[in-house]
């Protein structure tokens, strides 16, 4: 009888998230480098002892910070982080988790409670990890979204113009 090989067997089935994913992926490597100390010292003060457990800081500043890189809404992300093991790595979780971390309102009221100050931490530290190459010399600003000043012969204001000018 041949036997299996060394080393494959279930214990590779109960692998936390870190043994399992790849260190080299960029939300992997953006994990590591986060000051997650930081943000929970920072909003510490916000909490309450009393009442029902608040979500982790790390969840919803993850959150946050996943749903600003990839341009999601608050219930995309949520949706998302059930998928995704990066994101459930980048947020915290040691192993794979199949319920949704929050509810999506749950981005709102933190956004709330850590305010305008508590937003911007977030968006200095995430520019502070990207380094000088984040901070750009010059800003383009796009304007083909803008409207246009161009009047069309079908528009009425021109027929509107063309009768009070015939009218003088």
């Amino acid at each position: 009888m041949i036997g299996a090989p060394k080393g494959v067997g279930q214990e590779k089935l109960f692998s936390t998230l870190r043994e399992m994913l790849n260190p080299k992926h960029p939300l992997y490597q953006l994990a590591e480098r986060m000051p997650w100390a930081e943000f929970e010292r920072s909003f510490k003060s916000l909490y309450s002892h009393t009442g029902r457990r608040a979500k982790p800081v790390r969840l919803m500043v993850s959150l946050l910070v996943l749903k600003q890189m990839y341009g999601l809404s608050d219930e995309t992300v949520v949706a998302q982080w059930v998928q995704n093991p990066y994101y459930q790595y980048f947020s915290g979780a040691e192993v794979f988790q199949w319920d949704f971390p929050c509810a999506a309102s749950d981005l709102t009221h933190f956004r709330d409670r850590i305010g305008e100050s508590g937003v911007q931490k977030i968006l200095e530290v995430s520019i502070k990890l990207h380094g000088p190459e984040a901070l750009e010399e010059q800003v383009i600003a796009d304007t083909t979204v803008q409207e246009k000043n161009i009047t069309y012969p079908t528009d009425l204001k021109l027929i509107a113009r063309l009768l009070r000018n015939a009218g003088r």
